[in-house]
């Protein structure tokens, strides 16, 4: 199964998608934020070219689990993104997912100017929540021991 993952922020929102199986998530792409028609089009455009068959939107929570400001926006956006989209959406917990991404992009040693590498964090961010939304819908599966 086909997931999008969204990290949806004010200037720019970083897409992720999952292999067919729905094993691994990789970053797929940045685009700007542009309105409420351009955004949910181009990721209405995703869904039908990738056969997505699930979202999964970040929820920037504050470290006490609150609702601020930001999570307040990407709530508004995603309500107006399930109204007009053909699979579900839902939400996943992103706190630290930032920290994450560019943990992980530093430690693989990617050179790129500020600018270059805080747009890559968008995507990575959305592919550090989907890869956790991944983790708990389909636990690994061992071969049996004999």
């Amino acid at each position: 199964m086909r997931s999008l993952g969204l990290d949806i922020g004010d200037r720019r929102i970083g897409v992720a998608l999952s292999d067919p199986l729905g094993i691994l998530a990789t970053p797929l792409l940045v685009f700007e934020h542009q309105d409420y028609a351009h955004d949910i089009h181009t990721i209405l455009q995703l869904i039908k070219q990738n056969q997505v068959e699930i979202i999964i939107v970040g929820l920037p929570q504050s470290m006490d689990g609150t609702i601020g400001p930001q999570a307040e926006k990407v709530k508004t956006f995603t309500e107006k993104l399930r109204a007009q989209s053909p699979v579900p959406v839902e939400f996943r917990d992103e706190r630290l997912t930032t920290v994450a991404a560019k943990q992980l992009m530093e430690a693989a040693g990617t050179k790129k100017t500020a600018r270059g590498r805080k747009i890559e964090y968008d995507a990575a961010a959305a592919a550090v929540i989907l890869q956790s939304y991944l983790n708990e819908s389909r636990p690994l599966e061992y071969p049996p021991e004999d």
